[in-house]
């Protein structure tokens, strides 16, 4: 039994769903997302709240009863707070500014890196060490946030690099002589 599955989605205020089919279609104040469930699993919309149980008692019907249900409490959390991925450049030179829609990288490189934002993400350099990318997809906020890491990713020896605010990089010992 999915442990997961079996707690329902709350919709907070200013927050509407609407089942057609097997897709959820969540609206809040952020945009709109939309879901589309596999045959396996019935989502049901009442009284604000979201609720999703499987059609049978096959192993995929509950693997996608977990699943079904976290990917609607993503929607729903998109819609009203977003996704926030925070990361940090460390390195002698290492900057980050913003240009328009364009991130400018200096990473230690013969020339600097531009890195366009997708449209449904938003790319943000509050200072030239720190990155913010912000958007109502979690997938697509994860993806670019290591789409720059990916650039420069920390190195063991120094920890020069970009990387997660969050992350712990493990340092090697250099050579001894």
């Amino acid at each position: 039994m999915s442990r997961i599955g079996k707690k329902p989605v709350e919709l907070p205020s200013g927050v509407s769903a609407s089942v057609s089919g097997q897709t959820v279609e969540v609206k809040g104040p952020k945009g709109t997302r939309s879901f589309s469930a596999t045959d396996d699993v019935t989502i049901a919309v009442e009284d604000n709240v979201i609720t999703v149980t499987p059609r049978g008692k096959s192993k995929r019907a509950r693997q996608q009863w977990g699943m079904s249900r976290t990917m609607i409490a993503n929607l729903v959390t998109g819609v009203t707070a977003g996704f926030k991925r925070e990361l940090e450049i460390q390195g002698v030179g290492y900057r980050a500014q913003m240009q328009g829609n364009t991130l400018k990288l200096s990473l230690g490189m013969s020339h600097d890196v531009d890195f366009i934002a997708p449209d449904d993400v938003t790319v943000a350099a509050p200072k030239q060490t720190e990155l913010v990318v912000e958007g109502i997809n979690e997938q697509h906020v994860g993806q670019v946030a290591a789409n720059i890491r990916a650039w420069r990713e920390p190195e063991p020896y120094k920890g020069k690099g970009i990387r997660y605010k969050d992350e712990f990089i493990f340092r090697k010992e250099g050579k001894k002589k």
